[in-house]
Parts: C-alpha cells; structure tokens; sequence
C-alpha cells in the first residue's frame, strides 16, 4: 500500500475540522505528489463546492467519478454521480445534465446487482424535478422511498433529505400542518449533529425558504439565527452564507433595522459577486432597493430594482411600490395588476395583493381594492400567521377607510397596529397609525387623530421614511383650531390640497378615499365660501392661511 503522504492527511484532517479551505488546499497540493485516491478526490470536490468553487467541484466531482469507477467502486462511482445531478439541477438548472447523471448512477448500480444506500440518494434528484415542475403528488412518494432507504442504511443525510422533500411536498399538497411538523423535525435533526455540511446547508436555506413563502416570520427568524450561527463557525464556507444574509436583510427591514439591512445586502452583493450565483445576487439587491424606496432615494432604489431583474429575480411589487411613489400612478397600477393575475401559487399571490390594495387605492380603485382585500383576508385565515394576519388586517382597514366606514375601519386598524407592534415591524406599525389617526378625524375625534399622527411622525423621522414623513406633511393640518368660514377639518385638508394643485383623483389617494367623496366636500367648499372656481380656492386658502 501506498503511503500517505503528509498533505493528504492534514487535508483529510482540516475536512473532518470542516475548515474547508484548509482542505482544499492541502488536497490540491497532495496532487500535485501524486494521484489522489478517489474517496480523496471527493472530498477535494466537496471542499471545493463548500468554498464557492463550484465549477471546479464539478470537474473533480467527475474525476471522482471515474476514479471510483476505475477502482471497481460502483456505489462511490453512483454516489458521486448524484453529487453532480443534483449540483446540476439547483445550481446550474441544468434538467437535461442532472437527468444524465442520475441515469449513469442508476445504471451503475443495476449493472452490479447492488442493495446500497446510493439508491436512496439517486431517488432524491428525480423527485426534485418533479416537485420543481409541479408533480408534487409523484415527487411526496420518491422522497418518502429515500428516506425509508436512509432508515434501513442508518444514512443520516438520506434520512433529513428525504424528510425535507416530503415536508416541502406536503406544503405545496395544501398539508400545512403535517409538512410544517416534518420541516421542524428536519431542523432538529440536522443542530443536533451526524448530518453532513452540504445536507446542514441544503436544510437550512430550504426550510427558511418555505417559511418565507408562507410569511412565518418566526420560525424564517429563528432557522436564520441559527444558519448564521452555523455559517460563522465555518469561516471558509461560502454557498450557505450568501442564502443567510440575504435572508437577515429581510428580517432587519421588517424590524425597522434599515442601515443593518442595507449592509448585509451589501455583504451578499458583493460576496456573490466573487462566486457567481444569479439568483441570490438578485435577491440582495432587492432588499437593497426596498430599503433605498423607504428611504427615499429612488434613483437608487430604481437602479438595484433593475439589477434584480437583469439577474432573473422578479422586481415586484417593490417597483410597482417606487412607481406610486414617484407619482408614477397609472404604471404602479397596471404593473401590480399584471402581478396579481398572473401569480398563482399562494404565497407570492398574497405578497402581491398587500401592494396591491395599496396601489388600487391610491389610484381611486376602491371597488377593485375591496377584492383583492377579500382574498387576502381569505388566504390569511387559511395560513393563519402572524405576519400575513398583520398585511391582511392592515388592507382591510384600508379598504374600510376608504369606503367611508370610519368605526369598521377603527375596529380593524387597531387589530393591525397589534399584529405589527407585536411582530416588532414599527415601520408598518406607523403607517397603520396613521390610517387610524384619518379614521379617528373621520370620527371627530381629534385629540386622539393628532396623537396617532404624531406618533406615526416620530417613527417615520426616527427610520428616515422620508416618503412618509412627506406625506403625512401634506396631510397634517392644525386640528382643534377653528376652520374659516364655517368650513369641517376635513373640508380644510381638502381646500389646502386643492390649493397644492392637486387633482380631485390625487386628493383621494391623498386621503385614502374615494373621488366621490373629495368632489362632495369640493363642493361643500365653494357652496360655503362662495367661491366658482379652483383658482378662487387657491387664493382664498392662502388669504386665510391654511397653508
């Protein structure tokens, strides 16, 4: 038998340490001495995968590959085979090669008349492509096979992989309660040891996926701390950390942490800038964009909307957002619209109504608002979590508000503000505050509309939403003083808005009704102060300061 040499056994050492450049490193300088044996030349593949290489892990992978083969080794021959029909199939999106590689394995295994646990695991390539096409019910039974073959070979990363597709299976089957209860099985499985880097990795980032997919915010929260956590303990590791810190700058924008969530998207902008990977690139720079909209800074923020795209990560509804802001109504409207209707799975079709509701109103489609409002409140009786009670609540509220039920609107907004405040989201919390204080003046509760604003005002300054902070100016007039010429504080809102040059359509998104209503107070307005025209209007609201 050969001798090891030094370099093989402190890079078979440094992979036990899973200090996987270490590893690499010493492996690629134990090649050049001499010819690595293949179980070597795996783990030189997986290091290479597990610091970003992933074109590199590919050929070594297939060098592998062949050396198992050339050693009369079918099952490290077929278990290399699904390394590579899988890295295909998730990394690259490549069907065809993955298919190709799967076939090999499969062949290998039945030329040799083999009962091994690699049988297992080439089931697992099979049903991941039928769950991505949307075979959900063929892909539930081929994860479940793999992971009874896991059970049989006592194969801990068999046993959590087929457990996950069967959990994600079940989601996508309308199972939510059964598939939640084997993804938090999934994870327990996976931080309490025995289970490889490549399948911890693969389990943490699709569970926190899914969890975001259904906006369970809390467990999304709690698998994210813990990846960061296991990502930090890995300096060298490279696929998983960009996943966790797009995922962290999600969470930090939701929690008002702005600054934070800018950076970390950063950080995964440009760490997946070194080791190409469209879609997480994509993904940051969303986040980057969403926060640059809150902020303010919409060339910015259009220009990273863009880049998400070019990158295949659907810019919506934050552009459709950015558009409203931008006064850009008619294209928010026809671009969310256009979401809606052609988004069908659940999660994504409920993240869009929220912005949809928004903008409908904005645009004085109030009936159209009050629908998309309706199926939101009914998937969010049928999720039932917190964060997509919260959206729900929230646009209700707003529909409510619009058409003119101020105490239904009250009932429903505070219910919302909870649900926010509880979820520790203040930016959301504040808009909702500011929907309540317009409801409260709806009331003639003054005191109390002055005390939501202000609040509202002090979340907005403290988050730098300049936008928002804009708005509620040109909404805030003095409550509590008396109104010239016998107008209502309303009355005088509108009068100052008309005097801004805004249209009665404007006004009503403005004030978050309908245009029915503002042309019935427009005409209050004139009937009381006498006045015939707009421009009349204009100079009276100046004369008696109610800019």
């Amino acid at each position: 038998m050969q001798p090891i040499s030094d370099a093989v056994s402190q890079g078979r050492d440094a992979y036990s340490r899973q200090a996987w450049g270490a590893a690499r490193s010493h492996l690629l300088a134990a090649e050049q001495e001499t010819s690595l044996a293949s179980e070597d030349l795996e783990r030189l593949a997986m290091a290479s995968h597990l610091t970003g290489l992933d074109a590199d892990s590919a050929d070594i992978f297939a060098r592998a590959h062949r050396a198992f083969l050339g050693e009369g080794k079918a099952e490290g021959a077929a278990r290399c085979a699904f390394w590579l029909a899988v890295f295909s199939l998730l990394i690259q999106g490549d069907s065809a090669r993955s298919s190709g590689w799967l076939a090999r394995g499969q062949r290998l295994l039945d030329d040799a008349g083999l009962d091994c646990v690699e049988r297992g695991y080439l089931l697992l390539p099979a049903a991941l492509r039928c769950m991505f096409q949307g075979e959900v019910a063929a892909a539930y039974p081929t994860f479940e096979q793999a992971r009874k073959i896991g059970e049989r070979f006592q194969e801990a990363d068999l046993m959590a992989l087929g457990l996950l597709g069967e959990g994600q299976s079940l989601l996508r089957l309308g199972r939510v309660p059964e598939g939640v209860a084997l993804l938090d099985e999934v994870m327990v499985a996976v931080t309490a040891g025995g289970v490889s880097a490549v399948a911890v990795g693969i389990a943490y980032c699709a569970v926190i996926e899914d969890c975001q997919h259904r906006f369970d915010l809390r467990r999304a929260q709690e698998w994210t701390e813990a990846l960061d956590r296991w990502c930090a303990a890995q300096p060298d590791l490279v696929p998983y950390r960009r996943q966790c810190l797009v995922h962290r700058a999600e969470i930090m924008r939701l929690h008002g942490s702005w600054s934070e969530a800018l950076a970390e998207a950063g950080r995964a902008r440009d760490l997946v800038s070194q080791i190409p990977d469209q879609r997480w690139t994509g993904g940051a720079f969303y986040q980057q964009a969403e926060v640059l909209r809150l902020r303010g800074r919409f060339a910015e923020a259009e220009a990273a909307y863009r880049q998400a795209s070019l990158l295949g990560v659907t810019p919506q509804p934050g552009l459709a957002l950015l558009r409203l802001a931008q006064g850009r109504a008619e294209a928010a409207r026809t671009a969310i619209r256009r979401e809606v209707d052609e988004a069908t799975e659940t999660g994504l079709r409920a993240r869009m109504l929220g912005a949809c509701v928004e903008i409908l109103l904005a645009t004085g489609g109030v009936p159209e608002a009050r629908v998309a409002a309706n199926e939101l409140s009914a998937i969010a009786a049928e999720l039932d979590v917190p964060l997509l009670n919260a959206i729900a609540l929230h646009a209700l509220g707003a529909v409510l508000l619009a058409e003119g039920d101020a105490r239904a609107a009250l009932s429903a907004l505070r219910r919302a503000w909870t649900a926010w405040y509880e979820l520790e989201a203040p930016h959301e919390a504040a808009r909702v505050r500011v929907l309540i204080g317009r409801a409260c003046r709806l009331l003639g509760d003054l005191d109390s509309a002055d005390l939501e604003l202000d609040a509202a005002r002090q979340i907005f300054q403290q988050l730098g939403a300049a936008p928002d902070l804009e708005r509620l100016k040109e909404l805030t007039v003095p409550v509590g003083a008396r109104q010239p010429g016998g107008l209502t504080g309303r009355e005088a809102e509108v009068l100052r808005l008309i005097a801004a040059g805004k249209t009665n359509r404007q006004i009503a998104a403005a004030l978050v009704v309908s245009e029915k209503t503002v042309a019935r107070h427009v005409s209050n307005i004139f009937a009381k102060l006498g006045l015939s025209s707009r421009s009349a209007a204009t100079a009276y609201a100046y004369e008696h300061g109610l800019l």
